[in-house]
């Protein structure tokens, strides 16, 4: 049985991978909290560590055959716009201590959920090779977009060295249960569910005009691909895309989850707010050939999940 460190288990992402893997009998999993209490969960271990501190490291990864990096700091784009740094340091510092520590230490395979922020709008679903450094990310995504790209790139880095398999899995923008569900810090999608479930006033209130495209994927397709890396990565480096393929609008999504809730609702837009107006999709056809993986939760099936779920465990909204 592998020897499997969830880092950042009691998050969003890291949450859903802990209740996987810990299901899974081919896996001894422990899971690293630090702020957040731990949960209860069958056959899933805890430690408590700060992943800032080189120390806490370097006691958490000893005889682990297996890292899964799902620690970060995150914020919705309020924060991202008045407190951009909030996304750099920290992610920065505890990603650079865990890929030495996993390189010193022979862990056999590290797994890092990146992400999308520093591509360029575009109207078609884009490859792992289409991103252009000679083109500025977007301004309020800019500091977080080179940390990602930093992460990305250190992985490649460790990965030559020999001996560590590395995994940077460029996922779109997941949803599903544990998302942050509060309006200070949530995104869009957990955003939109809140905002449908709680109105009181016959009313949505939108920020900016809900022009913007988002590749939407559920955290249990995300959860697959880390799950398909694993298994059958066969190269020491590998950057995947994660995704649906298919762009869907913020006005698109807000109809969606208003029809699937049942509820009736007008939907207001306030220009007067922060708004990025891009459209980023993912092409996949790499992790597809490479790990055998694809999405299989449609959004309509992924949407009726999460209401189900927000309805059951009402997250502080």
């Amino acid at each position: 049985m592998r020897r499997v460190l969830i880092c950042g288990a009691t998050g969003f992402i890291g949450r859903n991978l802990a209740e996987r893997f810990a299901a899974d009998p081919r896996y001894v999993v422990t899971g690293v909290h630090h702020r957040r209490p731990p949960f209860d969960c069958a056959n899933l271990s805890w430690v408590k560590a700060d992943l800032t501190s080189g120390e806490d490291v370097n006691r958490v990864l000893d005889g682990q055959d297996v890292v899964l990096q799902a620690a970060a700091t995150t914020s919705g784009v309020r924060t991202t716009v008045t407190r951009p740094s909030d996304q750099i340091v920290a992610n920065a510092v505890m990603n650079s201590y865990i890929f030495a520590a996993a390189l010193e230490k022979q862990i056999r395979h590290v797994v890092f959920p990146s992400c999308t922020i520093m591509l360029e709008s575009s109207e078609r679903p884009q490859t792992e090779d289409d991103y252009d450094p000679r083109v500025d990310p977007l301004p309020v995504y800019e500091g977080a977009a080179h940390t990602k790209l930093y992460i990305e790139r250190m992985g490649a880095f460790y990965a030559k060295r020999g001996g560590v398999k590395f995994t940077m899995l460029r996922h779109s923008n997941v949803y599903g249960p544990y998302d942050k569900y509060d309006l200070q810090r949530s995104h869009v999608f957990g955003a939109t569910i809140t905002k449908v479930l709680s109105a009181t006033d016959g009313r949505v209130h939108v920020w900016g005009t809900g022009e913007e495209k988002r590749d939407l994927l559920h955290v249990d397709d995300l959860v697959d691909a880390f799950a398909a890396a694993i298994e059958r990565q066969q190269e020491p480096y590998g950057l995947y895309n994660i995704g649906c393929g298919q762009a869907v609008s913020v006005r698109d999504l807000v109809a969606k989850v208003i029809t699937a809730s049942r509820r009736s609702l007008e939907t207001v837009y306030d220009e007067s707010k922060p708004t990025v107006k891009t459209s980023v999709s993912l092409d996949c056809r790499k992790a597809e050939r490479e790990l055998g993986w694809r999405s299989k939760i449609a959004l309509a099936d992924g949407i009726d999940r999460t209401i189900a779920w927000w309805r059951e465990n009402r997250p502080a909204g």
